[in-house]
């Protein structure tokens, strides 16, 4: 038998069934907030703190999100017996 959708489906689900929606909502806060600051920065010649304005928030986000990309992978490898 083939299960291909059936697990890959299932592992979709866990990832969005655990992760809270409010950590979308602060993602795309980041995201706006590092988007104007990037604008101002860049328009007032500095384009330095700019790039460290998106590297900060980049790693930010990196921060929230490892958690569940970990569940996610340990996930699949309790679904695929590896």
């Amino acid at each position: 038998m083939y299960y291909g959708t059936r697990s890959s489906h299932a592992v979709a689900v866990f990832a969005v069934r655990n992760m809270p929606i409010n950590l979308l909502f602060k993602i795309a806060a980041v995201g706006i907030i590092v988007t104007i600051l990037n604008q101002v920065l860049k328009h007032s010649g500095r384009d330095e703190q700019a790039f460290f304005i998106s590297l900060g928030g980049l790693l930010v986000v990196l921060f929230w999100i490892v958690p569940y990309i970990t569940d996610l992978f340990e996930m699949m490898e309790k679904l695929f017996d590896m």
